[in-house]
């Protein structure tokens, strides 16, 4: 089976957040990187990763992608903060 990731991305100025679901994380953060990801994304130049869950399944990830979709802003923030305080960008320890 695949891995599944689910993602947030953000921008320089942290104020908006994306959430996007892969089965190559490393790829897809660097294609938002390189403004090759969604056409939101780009706009709003969100390239920052700051936050992403691994599951074992890509429908699992997709699953809980649709669930925090559904979340208030708050909440994702808050998800968020938990686990990245400082809000840093943890694509550089994607790639080691």
């Amino acid at each position: 089976m695949n891995k599944g990731y689910v993602y947030f991305l953000t921008n320089f100025q942290r104020t908006t957040l994306y959430i996007g679901v892969t089965n190559n994380i490393s790829l897809r953060v660097w294609n938002h990187k390189e403004g090759k990801g969604s056409k939101f994304t780009s706009k709003y130049k969100l390239t920052v990763l700051v936050y992403a869950e691994e599951y074992d399944s890509i429908s699992d990830a997709i699953a809980r992608e649709k669930q925090l979709k559904n979340w208030r802003k708050q909440w994702k923030w808050e998800l968020v903060k938990n686990q990245n305080p400082k809000l840093e960008d943890w694509y550089k320890t994607l790639r080691g």
